[in-house]
């Protein structure tokens, strides 16, 4: 039953803020057409449920030919790839709504998992592997609630490469504790959430209002 309603749920909340969000979306989408590469999507292939591969929908925000050039797949803070554009779309996270298309389609739900690619989920330990995508992975999440800014992290460690490497055993364990607590209520309080992280970026109630959540390991 908790699948089904989530779906359902899913559906609604990914229709309404089609609507709602177009005045954002359309004037984004011409930008994008008429600077930088002139490309308005960028597609990438990310592990889902029951760890099948899919192609996730985002704003193109970097050069096309960016996975080839200097950090590769890890994407630091003021990276030199990253369009003019591109910028204000990922500071402000509207690069991820075209994720809204995945959502109708059924690749992913509003809450879940982070969808990463099979090299990242590669960090994880194997019963983390085998367990974190039981659920489809989702827009947003306690991991993207947590590391809403972790380009900032990874950016102002010594070593990013190690930095990214280092942070995953405390992002599989939150994913875990998604695991062992979905539900919709659950889902509410990380969509509400996640909302009040756009306004207020320094808040303090994701441990709050989820309890429970694991301390930080890094």
């Amino acid at each position: 039953m908790y699948k089904l309603l989530k779906r359902v749920i899913d559906i609604l909340i990914a229709t309404v803020a089609l609507v709602l969000l177009s005045p954002i979306l359309l004037p984004c989408m011409i930008i994008l057409k008429l600077t930088g590469e002139h490309e308005v999507f960028y597609f990438q292939q990310r592990l889902g449920y029951r760890n099948k591969p899919f192609y996730i929908w985002k704003f193109a925000t970097m050069l096309k030919n960016s996975p080839n050039i200097g950090t590769g797949e890890i994407t630091l803070r003021n990276d030199p790839r990253v369009t003019g554009f591109g910028k204000l779309l990922r500071i402000t996270k509207i690069n991820e709504l075209p994720q809204i298309i995945n959502v109708f389609k059924g690749d992913m739900s509003i809450v879940g998992p982070r969808p990463l690619m099979a090299v990242s989920v590669a960090l994880y330990p194997t019963e983390i592997r085998e367990r974190i995508y039981n659920c489809k992975p989702g827009m947003t999440g306690v991991g993207s609630l947590i590391f809403r800014d972790e380009e900032k992290i990874v950016s102002e460690a010594a070593d990013p490469k190690a930095m990214y490497a280092a942070i995953y055993p405390y992002k599989g364990a939150l994913e875990m504790w998604y695991q062992e607590h979905c539900s919709l209520l659950t889902d509410v309080k990380i969509i509400f959430l996640t909302a009040w992280s756009i306004i207020f970026p320094k808040h303090q109630l994701t441990h709050k209002w989820l309890k429970g959540l694991p301390d930080r390991q890094f």
